[in-house]
């Protein structure tokens, strides 16, 4: 079934053009988070995993319960409408966006591993340009594919009984593709770059009470990675041959540092949740004249409302209500104005019987970028369909 998923939601993203803003350096990068913080506008640094894989913070996961093994499996559809000068477009696609397994592996220690997107790259330009010397315009195409993904396996241990420490070590991996066709489909040029290399992500967070409030907080901080990407080109034509083609030195791109800090209030049935990151691309991998890279950051926050019963052995959550925002400024600043992306968020988390199986469904409105200096202002509205599965592992049966 998943194989199947995957392959429907490529299909469907061809049909429709992502982002215009992901043809500078690699890509849009993922921001959110597909979990059930998707509808808290995706904070929950300070969360702990205790009904969900929080992969916001790898010592969530020393939270998990005993004996519980977890499933989650999230779609993304997206609508977004692109206005500008002499422009007012639609487009639709959709994804998988996220696959992960955890579970505990001891009293104070648990595990977690999955497949999300760090990045992507989907768009496609039509303009024209002028042969050297003769004045004469022709016309082109240019179409970038891909993106970076990110392969993970999380630790997280619990230190006392309020603080915990974890570790997420990732693989990234993916192509960047760019492919130019001038003057009609007969031959293109395709640039075609592959990235790997590892990354490490590591957090800390306290849980506590002050009189009745349930007080979480956590930090993390990703380390700087020199991102390497294999080289070359190819010449193709209409049905797909190879006429030329070059392997070129390998280039490196650097990724910078990201610091992320979280704050989690809880009183009964209700959780506030707030979270502040900070990236420091500054200085790192000079862009070309149009573009340039600056540090970007994030504030996002929300307010869940949580229909819990208590039973002698521990608390079920059932129908679960949330509502947040998100305020996003890029790393890309284009002619002198930073992408800037902001949005609103809502979320509904519903179990079935048993308790085993729960069903999110989230959306976010919002809006990114702008209309000055001739740039591009996308309005849109994203849905999340996310399934996560919670079952009971190791248990000892007696029989008489």
């Amino acid at each position: 079934m998943l194989l199947l998923l995957c392959v429907q939601a490529k299909a469907q993203s061809n049909k429709g053009v992502n982002s215009l803003y992901s043809a500078f350096a690699i890509g849009d990068l993922e921001e959110r988070d597909y979990s059930r913080n998707f509808g808290l506008g995706s904070a929950g640094i300070a969360r702990p995993s205790l009904f969900y894989l929080n992969e916001l913070n790898p010592a969530s996961y020393s939270a998990i319960p005993q004996q519980n093994f977890m499933f989650d499996v999230a779609l993304q559809g997206r609508s977004v409408t692109y206005t500008g000068d002499g422009l007012n477009q639609n487009a639709l696609d959709g994804n998988l966006k996220r696959l992960a397994v955890g579970f505990k592996a001891n009293k104070r220690w648990g595990i977690a591993a999955g497949l999300t997107p760090y990045s992507s790259v989907d768009y496609k330009f039509l303009n024209q340009r002028y042969i050297e010397g003769s004045g004469v315009p022709i016309s082109s195409t240019t179409e970038g594919t891909g993106g970076i993904n990110r392969v993970y396996l999380s630790n997280g241990v619990r230190l006392t009984d309020n603080f915990s420490a974890g570790v997420s070590s990732a693989f990234l991996f993916g192509p960047v593709n760019t492919t130019e066709n001038l003057g009609g489909d007969t031959v293109s040029t395709v640039d075609k770059r592959y990235a790997y290399n590892l990354n490490f992500t590591t957090g800390i967070q306290y849980q506590g009470k002050i009189k009745d409030w349930q007080v979480g907080l956590g930090a993390t901080y990703r380390f700087k990675t020199d991102m390497r990407f294999q080289h070359n080109i190819e010449v193709i034509n209409s049905s797909e041959q190879v006429l030329y083609s070059e392997e070129l030195d390998k280039l490196k791109y650097t990724l910078p540092e990201q610091y992320g800090i979280g704050l989690s209030l809880g009183k009964g049935n209700i959780t506030l949740v707030a979270d502040y990151k900070k990236q420091l691309w500054s200085g790192l991998n000079p862009g070309e004249n149009n573009y340039r890279l600056v540090d970007a950051e994030r504030y996002a926050g929300g307010l869940e409302y949580a229909f819990r019963k208590h039973y002698y052995n521990g608390v079920a959550e059932h129908l679960v209500l949330q509502a947040g925002f998100a305020y996003n400024k890029s790393y890309l600043s284009l002619q002198g104005n930073q992408i800037k992306d902001i949005s609103g968020t809502a979320g509904v988390s519903i179990p079935n019987r048993n308790g085993a199986l729960r069903y999110y469904l989230g959306v976010e409105v919002g809006q990114r970028g702008t209309l000055a200096n001739d740039l591009i202002r996308e309005n849109y509205v994203n849905f999340v369909l996310h399934f996560s599965f919670k079952d009971i592992w190791f248990i000892r049966r007696i029989y008489e």
